[in-house]
């Protein structure tokens, strides 16, 4: 144990300590039941301090029954367990805080003397004899007793103590919570204005906050310079495609929209491949390259398309954009009467066996389907109605028609949104009534019926049909006029000579196959009203019946005839724009062919045969029917037949079987 003196107190701070530890030590000296010797109680009450977790102060001092440490477990027990003594002194400099609280809480030493003048209990006297044992270097304490512990000891244990609590704790607010530790107890202390609230940690953390941003925002503009400096060097790329190919396989005019990731430089025709070959157009702005293809697209295929050396507006690699696409299998709808029951319309796949009946009634005269909807005419005894419904038959609503008359004909412009029909009033006489005059409205029903004029006057036509991809009308009136009008302009009928029949318009190339009056076939070219003759087909087969254009050919029915000119059969032929004629089917006399049509793509041939042509009675329409009609889908490019079906009216045909 070291002998030598203890450093007498040297600031006010420390002569408070001492004088506080005195009083402490009195308080509980008058408490002690029967305790004569005071520094015995104070021993005590360190003991019962030191159960609560206070005893490491003495212990690091070596005086465990030392005044000092006494006089700090009572001062903690007077205050019921207040701790932040130990924070007072926290500060490195924890005697400067200590003399500034001392300062500021000089109303509570002056009490604190008051109380201690007072004397009757003896704790003048301790302060006075700490004060004279201090002057003298500590030299009343008897020897037995343990090394005496000054003031700046008790400082540095209770900072080291605090040190290890509160080593987070800010200067500013360790001074802050020495000046709190100083003040009396909450319950003790006198009325007056609450002191001023200490900073808190949200300074640090606020910086902590800015600092955490702000590396934040440094990475993202590393990843996004990163990612700019990588897309420049790898050129652009596709990131979305957008195609609807149920709908590319029914109607020309479908468009595959491919969006890259940076805006590119003008695109040229010529870098763009589609496999199988199928004619577009193209339209690029921006970051989109739109491709239009300009005719329906074959069913179940796979289509490869590639934009080669496409770049960025600003600079870098070139790259080739590619994409794939598989179309679904077609559905179709025909029409089967049944003059013993109702007649229906049925969707069916390509393999006949999957056909649903989607609607029935007594008389169905015609019917046209859309990509999202179907047209029907029924009739009855009152005359005709035009119904349009969902594709499965679902909420049927009925069209107003002119007049209470019949009607035949009908036809659907998918792009225009317009269904036609002719249509005869049911009082019809030789001075009076309509007689077969072109009527269109709108699908949607918002539209009254509009009767298609010549110079002012109602037409009555003996042939007509829209022009596919528009929401033109093409047609020879009674007196063999040929006429165009475009339904979607108020530019008005435009004269185009006369014709004897319209046997079809080409998709895509808005071009018609004319006969003329004196038995030429032309192709009219509807935009300039410039025409060519057909040219025949090598071998040639003759002179064909109807004519059904397909993208990349015609189909034409033949009747073949012997020697002597009389009818052996009839026959259809395949004819690709080159003029090379290949047959497709060939029937007997004995039956005879409806109609041809082709699927929108050309991708397959429809041919309806009515059987034994001799003992198959009509129907009692509108417009009469053998009774029994087959439909045979073949093919088109090696004439096999896929399927025959019963029916007949295939949703391809742009217009009903005449017969």
């Amino acid at each position: 144990m070291s002998t030598d003196s203890p450093t007498p107190p040297r600031t006010r701070a420390e002569m408070r300590a001492l004088r506080e530890a005195a009083e402490a030590a009195a308080e509980t000296d008058a408490a002690s039941a029967g305790g004569a010797d005071g520094r015995v109680a104070d021993a005590e009450a360190a003991d019962r301090d030191s159960s609560r977790g206070d005893e490491s102060v003495a212990a690091s001092v070596g005086d465990p029954d030392g005044r000092v440490a006494d006089a700090e477990a009572a001062d903690r027990d007077s205050s019921r367990g207040d701790e932040s003594v130990a924070a007072s002194v926290g500060d490195p400099d924890g005697r400067v805080a200590d003399a500034e609280a001392a300062d500021r809480d000089s109303s509570r030493e002056d009490e604190a003397g008051a109380a201690s003048a007072g004397g009757a209990d003896g704790r003048l006297s301790a302060f006075d004899a700490a004060i004279r044992d201090t002057s003298r270097g500590y030299e009343s304490v008897p020897e037995s007793a343990p090394e005496p512990v000054s003031a700046a000891q008790v400082s540095q244990v209770v900072a080291s103590g605090a040190a290890t609590r509160h080593d987070a704790t800010p200067p500013v607010e360790a001074a802050e919570s020495a000046h709190a530790a100083d003040a009396p107890d909450a319950a003790h202390a006198p009325d007056g204005p609450e002191p001023a609230e200490a900073p808190t940690a949200a300074e640090p953390r606020n910086h902590r906050f800015l600092i955490l941003l702000g590396s934040v925002l440094g990475i993202l503009a590393i990843v996004g310079a990163t990612l700019g400096v990588i897309s420049l060097t790898q050129g652009p790329r596709l990131v979305a495609e957008q195609i609807d190919p149920a709908q590319a396989i029914e109607v020309s005019g479908s468009r595959l929209i491919l969006t890259t990731n940076q805006p590119l430089t003008a695109i040229d025709p010529e870098q763009v491949t589609v496999e199988p070959a199928v004619p577009f157009t193209i339209d690029a702005a921006g970051r989109s390259v739109g491709i239009r293809f300009t005719v329906p697209l074959d069913d179940e295929t796979t289509y490869d398309v590639r934009v080669a050396d496409v770049t960025s507006t600003g600079g870098g690699p070139s790259t080739d954009l590619t994409t794939t696409f598989t179309t679904p299998p077609s559905e179709v709808f025909l029409l089967k009467r049944d003059a013993e029951g109702e007649d229906g319309i049925f969707r069916t796949d390509l393999t006949g066996e999957k056909a649903v009946p989607v609607f029935t009634a007594e008389r169905i005269d015609d019917f046209r389907a859309t990509t999202t909807q179907l047209v029907v005419a029924v009739e009855d005894e009152e005359g005709s109605s035009v119904l349009v419904m969902n594709r499965d038959g679902s909420d049927p609503r009925e069209l107003t028609l002119p007049g209470d008359g019949f009607v035949t004909g009908v036809q659907v412009s998918d792009r225009g949104g317009l269904v036609g029909y002719t249509y005869s009033d049911r009082e019809l006489t030789d001075t009076s009534g309509r007689a077969s005059v072109l009527v269109t409205q709108p699908l949607d029903g918002s539209g009254e019926p509009r009767i298609v004029e010549v110079a002012d006057v109602e037409a009555s036509v003996a042939e007509w049909e829209f022009v596919p991809d528009s929401a033109a009308v093409l047609f020879i009136d009674w007196q063999g006029a040929l006429a165009l009008e475009d339904l979607s302009s108020d530019a008005g009928t435009q004269a185009l000579g006369n014709a004897m029949s319209i046997m079809g318009v080409s998709r895509g190339t808005y071009t018609a196959i004319i006969e003329r009056t004196d038995g030429s076939v032309v192709e009219l070219n509807l935009a300039d009203g410039s025409e060519a003759p057909l040219p025949a087909s090598e071998p040639d087969y003759g002179i064909a019946t109807t004519i059904a254009p397909y993208p990349g050919g015609t189909l034409r029915h033949i009747v073949t005839r012997d020697e002597n000119g009389l009818p052996t059969g009839q026959s259809v032929i395949r004819v690709d724009d080159d003029g090379a004629a290949t047959p497709l089917i060939e029937v007997p006399s004995t039956d005879t062919i409806l109609q041809v049509c082709a699927s929108p793509s050309g991708q397959y041939t429809a041919v309806t045969v009515a059987p034994d042509l001799a003992n198959n009675p009509y129907d009692d329409l509108l417009a009469p029917l053998p009774q029994t009609l087959h439909t045979h889908v073949l093919d088109t490019e090696t004439g096999e037949e896929i399927v025959p079906v019963t029916g007949f009216d295939i949703s391809w045909c742009p217009v009903g079987p005449v017969f």
